[in-house]
């Protein structure tokens, strides 16, 4: 029986982040919500007014014999821009800053030194400004936005904003994905 890990992360309107991840070998589950909020429960409508602190960030259970938690991390810096604060595209707001949530000192250190090797890559002209910081608590999304993109790809924003995202993972992760990956 396989010891399973935990990763949050927070890369904007977290649909976009969980059609993402939900497509990789080695993830046995992910859970959009609120990380980080200094209200309980709290609420979509709520989190939206950005009063709460959270982040609508995933909750991903993985398998780290098949997916480290090093390729997650490169999956998450190039799948949403770590440069713009506070934003992803459209979605303004705190509860969509870029957010790193470490659940041990192993993750720390992995997400700083990932964090710091992209920065010294060159791939961003403008500087990272991902939050690295310790998880604190994780409250699941309502029901409506679980599985958001699956059930809606027709939706604007999923043909417009999550497509894209997951059609570059389909093309620059390819043997990262499950093999019943749909397109």
């Amino acid at each position: 029986m396989a010891q399973l890990e935990t990763a949050t992360f927070a890369g904007g309107c977290f649909w976009c982040t969980e059609a993402i991840f939900n497509r990789l070998r080695g993830v046995t589950s992910v859970m959009p919500g609120y990380a980080a909020s200094q209200v309980e429960n709290p609420s979509y409508e709520a989190v939206c007014t950005g009063r709460t602190g959270a982040a609508e960030a995933v909750q991903i259970t993985y398998d780290p014999d098949i997916i480290s938690y090093e390729t997650l991390l490169d999956i998450f810096w190039h799948t949403h821009d770590p440069t713009t604060l506070n934003r992803q595209g459209n979605d303004i707001g705190t509860q969509y800053r870029s957010a790193i949530f470490y659940h041990n000192e192993q993750q720390k250190e992995e997400a700083e030194a990932s964090k710091k090797a992209l920065e010294r890559s060159g791939a961003y002209s403008k500087p990272i400004v991902t939050e690295i910081t310790p998880f604190t608590n994780f409250y699941p999304a309502e029901n409506y936005h679980r599985d958001y993109y699956e059930r809606n790809r027709s939706q604007p924003y999923c043909m417009f904003v999550i497509n894209p995202k997951v059609q570059k993972l389909l093309k620059e992760y390819r043997k990262e994905l499950k093999d019943s990956v749909a397109q």
